[in-house]
């Protein structure tokens, strides 16, 4: 393997760390490496704070710092060249006389996506970048969707008898293992937001929170048209921040993390609703059923991404799983369990 892949595995490696604590922003990872020793590493740690070039330069001791001029900084995503949050990461590699650049994947942001190229390169950086780069964008593939579809990347998960049901009318049917469960919840974990309809919330009375992994509990969003769901059930517990997505919003709420959003339920409702969840930088929803409403999304083709359990159990009657036109990418067992990851690339 190359050294310059060595390097952006590395950065990958460190993005990760950010996982579930940067959105909307991506999570990215830099290294610094004078002569084969890296003097220097860092990651976007939360959404708001320094980048992961800053942190990297930081990292570098002071007795180090003179090296700079004569070092590589690998980045697992090109750096950034505008003011946000932060200023741009750009400015400071140039600042610092970083005399080569090497990065995995372009930025899709608009006013990015290969402008820190031309920057650098004016400055008199040399720049490489497609190091690894399909790792790389999988890597921003949340960061990627949410700014060139102006949406959330939407994950579908469901979980389907060997028989191909997912459940049955008015019944709470559970089909997973409890390692299967586990990994649903450390998915939560990473995830901004999760969504359910109104049938599922009735009957499941879930919870939707993150109670087997550690990390984060995402935003809860259900359906409730008419409000005709029971406030004792669970997702009414306002112990998270919920949205309850409604055509009736009640004229006073005293519930302190529980939103009423009123919209109206016709056939532009899911497309509302994920330009709602973008403009309040939610860049990635997990949509955990009912069938009906998995269903809408596989017909408006509003998924990017499906995780479907197929357990090892026969329902032999109920309401029939959603079904996708794609053959999965992947297969992977979970004990008993299979799972199927399918990918929406058009």
């Amino acid at each position: 393997m190359k050294k310059a892949e060595l390097y952006i595995k590395r950065c990958f490696d460190l993005a990760r760390f950010g996982k579930g604590k940067v959105s909307p922003n991506p999570m990215v990872g830099a290294v610094i490496v004078y002569k084969d020793r890296i003097i220097g590493e860092g990651f976007h740690k939360a959404y708001g704070q320094a980048h992961a070039e800053v942190n990297a330069i930081e990292n570098v001791a002071q007795k180090d710092k003179k090296l700079l001029k004569n070092a590589t900084i690998f980045i697992s995503l090109e750096p950034c060249c505008f003011f946000g949050n932060t200023p741009p990461c750009t400015d400071l590699i140039i600042k610092h006389k970083i005399p080569k650049v090497v990065f995995s994947s372009l930025d899709k942001t608009p006013g990015v996506d290969g402008s820190s190229v031309a920057i650098l390169r004016k400055a008199g950086c040399k720049v490489d970048f497609r190091v690894l780069n399909f790792e790389g964008e999988e890597l921003v593939r949340f960061r990627s969707t949410y700014v060139s579809k102006y949406r959330p990347y939407i994950i579908l998960k469901y979980a389907q008898s060997k028989d191909g049901f997912i459940g049955r009318k008015n019944e709470s049917v559970w089909l997973t293992n409890s390692i299967s469960k586990t990994l649903t919840h450390k998915w939560r974990s990473e995830s901004d937001a999760i969504l359910v309809g109104t049938n599922t919330a009735l009957t499941d009375n879930p919870q939707l929170t993150n109670r087997l992994y550690f990390g984060n509990d995402p935003l809860r969003i259900f359906l409730d048209k008419k409000l005709r769901l029971s406030e004792k059930l669970n997702l009414y517990d306002d112990s998270e921040k919920t949205w309850v997505i409604t055509e009736n919003p009640p004229k006073t709420n005293v519930l302190k993390n529980t939103r009423f959003v009123q919209m109206e339920f016709h056939k532009y409702m899911i497309t509302n609703l994920l330009r709602k969840l973008y403009k309040e930088k939610i860049s990635s929803l997990i949509v955990e059923g009912g069938a009906q409403l998995l269903q809408s999304f596989i017909g408006q083709k509003l998924w990017d991404e499906a995780r479907i359990f197929v357990a090892d159990k026969y329902l032999k009657n109920g309401i029939k799983a959603p079904t996708l036109s794609h053959a999965p990418v992947a297969k992977h067992m979970i004990g008993t369990d299979e799972l199927l990851i399918f990918r929406r690339f058009s």
